[in-house]
């Protein structure tokens, strides 16, 4: 006699959640029969017990083609050197460069390496492990193809075995982007970029004394933005819009939302091409949170949805705010453990000296739709419409490891979706010129003041050790708490100019 499995009891043995198990059904992916409001599942009809550890199904279907249309277009374009990027646990850009003739090995098995030089990988005794490129990520380097073509992907790390390595902060990510497909999720994300042009990177002096949307005639940095847009867009990363920021020589180049994994990518290389190009040119680019003091600092605000196909799933025309009952548990998630996450999307010393108030930088955790002193606002651009409705986190800052941030942010809000919490009243009025009573009387808590309040509150968070994956965890708390123990530490030339003539 065949044996079934109530909803409840799969969701079990599978370890994920009942609603989970529903969307499945519904999406036909698990069989099930359903009786009055219950389904029943049949024990042998229940393929999803084998989940593969691996990439999501679409995109293990064409690897192979892919890999060899790849092998094609290298010969075609007369490639001689691939780079092959990864990041370290802190978001810093790694590479191994390697021939075309050694692309067919690296793409089949990937290329070995010490992990134990890269900061946050393995320990001396565990160090032999393996970068494997995705083929999916390939470009030419634009400012190669005059002389000698450079084509480079971004990869992930494994075991000798092939298994997924724990340290991967990339693997981290695509985890908990497949619990949200589990779930009928695609989560999307579109970064703002803020960054500094300085003269040299030895000290902040700027290019230019320019403000917010100016257009300065003939100005380098203006040409330096334009310049890096149109090499994004010949590696293939679509830029809806750029412009002069309001601190002098601050600018912001904003790519196209996408996946969240794609998103992630493009951000790295955002980074790399911005730097590269201003390098070209004999100046600096930075994407040093609070670089001048007295001025706003660097942020790089995230707009979030969540879709079901090629519906937004934050969106309800009949809501008065346009969001969705699954969009207002999102944020609600993302607000209960802000502070818990901070440390991951504000991950240095100097990101703290951005988030303080007065300078157009969150510091309150509430959310609303007008007001930019809110930590999630909810763009009003273009009211009703579907696609525009989403979530815009304004904490992080561009120099985090950006498949951590998304990671955690993304764990918070489905949280907050399965455990249906309830979304606060939004917060309209200027919160920076509320007095003290009147935020103690509205229940508004304020982000960690520095990083070792945000270090503490992450040490204590379940949430993010779950995503993350003790590895990670771990190796990540212990970076942090060496860079606070090193800050503290120092005498800072505004301790010298105040205290040493009168004490």
């Amino acid at each position: 006699m065949e044996r079934y499995l109530t909803a409840t009891q799969l969701a079990k043995k599978l370890r994920i959640s009942r609603q989970a198990v529903i969307e499945r059904i519904k999406r036909g992916k698990i069989k099930a029969i359903k009786v009055g409001r219950q389904y029943i599942i049949p024990g042998q009809g229940t393929p999803e017990l084998k989940l593969s550890p691996g990439l999501p199904e679409k995109r293990h279907s064409k690897k192979g083609a892919k890999a060899e249309e790849l092998l094609r277009l290298v010969k075609e374009k007369g490639v001689r050197t691939i780079q092959l990027w990864f990041v370290d646990i802190l978001g810093t850009l790694k590479c191994i460069s390697i021939t075309a003739g050694e692309l067919p090995e690296a793409l089949k098995h990937g290329k070995g390496f010490d992990g134990s030089s890269v900061t946050g990988f393995a320990e001396a005794q565990e160090s032999d492990i393996i970068a494997r490129p995705d083929p999916h990520t390939f470009t030419i380097l634009p400012w190669t193809k005059k002389d000698f073509p450079i084509g480079r992907m971004f990869c992930d790390i494994l075991n000798p075995d092939g298994s997924p390595y724990a340290g991967d902060t990339r693997e981290a990510l695509k985890r908990i982007l497949r619990h949200a497909g589990d779930m009928g999720f695609d989560f999307y994300v579109g970064p703002e970029i803020e960054y500094f042009y300085f003269k040299t990177d030895k000290k902040p002096e700027v290019l230019d004394e320019g403000s917010y949307f100016e257009l300065i005639p003939n100005d380098i940095a203006n040409n330096l933005r334009n310049r890096t847009v149109r090499t994004l867009e010949e590696m293939g990363i679509v830029v809806e819009a750029s412009h002069h920021e309001v601190s002098p020589s601050q600018h912001e180049i904003d790519p196209k939302f996408s996946d969240a994994l794609k998103t992630a990518d493009n951000i790295l290389t955002c980074r790399f091409v911005i730097k590269e190009i201003a390098q070209q040119q004999g100046v600096h680019a930075t994407f040093m949170p609070k670089p001048i003091f007295g001025v706003n600092g660097t942020g790089m605000h995230l707009h979030q949805s969540l879709f079901r196909g090629k519906k937004n799933a934050f969106f309800d025309k009949k809501d008065k705010c346009s969001l969705s009952q699954a969009a207002k548990q999102f944020i609600a998630g993302q607000l209960k453990h802000a502070r818990e996450i901070c440390a991951l999307t504000a991950q240095w010393v100097n990101s703290y000296k951005r988030l303080v108030a007065g300078f157009e930088a969150p510091v309150y955790i509430s959310w609303g739709q007008r007001n930019r002193t809110a930590l999630i606002r909810v763009p009003l651009y273009r009211p009703g419409n579907e696609k525009a409705t989403r979530a815009e986190l304004r904490c992080p800052d561009p120099a985090c490891n950006p498949y951590l941030a998304f990671a955690v942010m993304l764990a918070a809000g489905l949280e907050g979706i399965e455990k249906r919490y309830k979304i606060p009243e939004p917060m309209e009025p200027n919160i920076y010129e509320m007095a003290m009573e009147e935020r103690k009387r509205r229940g508004l808590h304020s982000l960690p003041g520095n990083l070792f309040e945000g270090i503490e509150e992450t040490k204590k968070s379940a949430l993010v050790r779950k995503t993350l994956g003790e590895h990670i965890f771990t190796r990540f708390i212990l970076n942090k708490e060496r860079e606070w123990e090193e800050y503290r530490i120092q005498i800072t030339s505004h301790e010298i100019k105040k205290y040493l003539p009168v004490l």
